[in-house]
């Protein structure tokens, strides 16, 4: 298969994502003699400013990382924790969608604090200088920027907060965006730190701003937290993912459920029809266990056991699909997802997101900043282990993953946005890399199917449609529905993923590959 991009080929650092301003600031820090981190963080704070439908600063953020020198591998939980309010019986039929009360914890510059204070290099201050800069100097606005907007306005007409965030609505292509308020906000934990968001200035209005749904403890008391990674063996790789409450569970147990087959000689239809089989019985665990661990005992390991996977295993029918029960529940689909790696070998894959677009469609006065609507992602029902309760977190999509040697060493680095597609598509993208041998830009591009319910933000279950780009051609796509499967055949590029892609070749050079379904790039130093 020919690609659109060539592979971007580095041996002092670079980074990838979807959005070339977010890209250029993390060459900048880099350049600067930024480390890895400080890089992500300037790439996460841009990316926040310019591309605010997915990702801001009233979100969340889940990283792991990668430490060449120690060969550590951490995974930094930034998921925020509902209000002190946040009880059933505050709500009637369901969470607000939209609003304060939609909201948890916004833990995105939390996150930035805690990967700092491990790896960073550079003040605070030279790192959010270039978000700092296009929130208050202005950047074009690209065609995804008006897009969305457009889009989000169609659903929502009445929403006001983009004059809250100072952005036009009328915009066009290229027309210059400035949010000072945001830029203001930058400045002051540019200047004051993290308590400037959780226990200053800026937490006085968002507590204010928010009527009292969110009060000065909730901000104060939220930490990011610092784990372990999930880690599987998979061929001779360690794969490494995020813990609960984020459902990283699922691509570890896909990857398990097919490791006894040799995937590279089975037929196109074959090893699609028993990862889209094996993707079903990982959501299905997903949907029983998941859950804030600190709250309700969420056994990941009896899911990844030899003993769990050889039963479910045997649910798994070659020569048929599996249909199961209707879901009803949602999860969010706007997300940001990128990888920033430095000339000593270090690398983050980086996740963040406002949940759906736009996220809560609420900003506090004053601040320029975007609240999530993470709440959304509880249960109302009191038996249910994500029940909504203050001091939670919620169950979370986000994922991220990095993919090391035996030795210890990096071997890959990668991941998407796009909600329940994020598990899917990065099944696939480990599948292409270890099994097949795909090259990084060769993965990015290749055609790829997403099995949903409904929306990518419905709650996945074994019913829905097996959407397949149309690039798979129609002898697969026949072969498919023969097996049982109701296919959806998608535009050749219609795929909902945006993936980036870092290849640490054994000579040490740094191969990088982004997904031509976005706007974004790679690019290397």
């Amino acid at each position: 298969m020919e690609t659109h991009r060539g592979i971007v080929y580095s041996r002092n650092g670079g980074a990838a994502a979807s959005q070339p301003l977010a890209v250029s600031a993390a060459l900048e820090i880099l350049r600067a003699g930024g480390s890895f981190i400080d890089a992500g963080i300037a790439l996460s704070a841009v990316i926040s400013v310019v591309e605010p439908g997915a990702s801001q600063l009233g979100g969340d953020a889940f990283l792991i990382t990668h430490h060449a020198k120690t060969k550590e591998n951490l995974a930094f939980n930034g998921s925020g924790e509902a209000g002190h309010s946040a009880v059933a019986s505050a709500f009637n039929d369901s969470i607000d969608h939209h609003g304060p009360r939609s909201s948890t914890v916004p833990g995105t510059v939390s996150t930035w604090f805690a990967a700092h204070s491990r790896y960073g290099k550079l003040s605070m201050a030279e790192i959010l200088a270039p978000a700092i800069r296009y929130a208050e100097q202005g950047f074009p606005a690209s065609r995804d920027f008006v897009m969305r907007i457009e889009f989000f306005l169609k659903q929502f007409p009445d929403a006001t907060f983009f004059q809250d965030m100072g952005i036009d609505t009328s915009l066009s292509v290229g027309d210059i965006v400035i949010q000072k308020d945001l830029a203001k906000t930058l400045k002051l934990i540019a200047s004051e730190g993290r308590d400037a968001f959780y226990k200053g200035a800026i937490a006085d209005l968002i507590v204010s701003g928010t009527n009292g749904w969110f009060n000065h403890e909730d901000l104060a008391k939220h930490h990011t937290r610092v784990e372990k990674p999930l880690t599987v063996d998979y061929r001779g790789y360690k794969v490494h993912g995020q813990p609960p409450p984020t459902q990283g569970m699922i691509l570890m147990e896909e990857l398990l459920l097919v490791e006894d087959k040799n995937l590279k000689d089975l037929s196109e239809a074959q090893r699609i029809h028993l990862m889209v089989e094996a993707k079903k019985i990982g959501f299905l665990d997903r949907n029983e266990i998941l859950a804030d661990p600190e709250f309700t005992p969420v056994d990941v390991d009896r899911i990844l056991s030899k003993e769990h996977i050889a039963l479910r295993r045997k649910r798994i029918d070659m020569t048929k699909a599996w249909n199961g029960p209707q879901g009803d529940s949602q999860e969010g689909s706007d997300t940001t997802y990128f990888i920033v790696a430095d000339g000593e070998g270090n690398a983050v894959s980086w996740i963040q997101s406002v949940f759906h677009g736009f996220g809560s469609a609420f900003v506090p006065k004053g601040t320029g900043v975007l609240l999530n609507n993470r709440a959304t992602g509880f249960n109302l029902d009191q038996t249910h282990p994500n029940l909504i309760e203050p001091g939670k977190r919620p169950a979370h999509t986000l994922n991220a993953w990095t993919v090391t040697n035996t030795d210890g060493s990096l071997a890959f680095v990668g991941g998407t946005p796009g909600a329940n597609i994020q598990v899917q598509s990065n099944f696939q993208l480990i599948v292409q890399l270890i099994d097949l041998g795909y090259d990084v830009q060769l993965s990015a591009e290749a055609p790829r199917w997403q099995h949903l319910i409904g929306d990518s933000s419905d709650l996945e279950t074994g019913q829905g449609t097996l959407q397949i780009e149309s690039r798979f051609g129609e002898e697969v796509i026949a072969e498919l529905r023969a097996l049982g499967h109701d296919v959806v055949v998608l535009h050749p590029y219609g795929h909902g993923s945006a993936v980036q892609l870092l290849q640490l070749l054994p000579n040490g050079t740094q191969a990088w590959g982004s997904d031509v379904r976005v706007d974004g790039q790679a690019a290397g130093i």
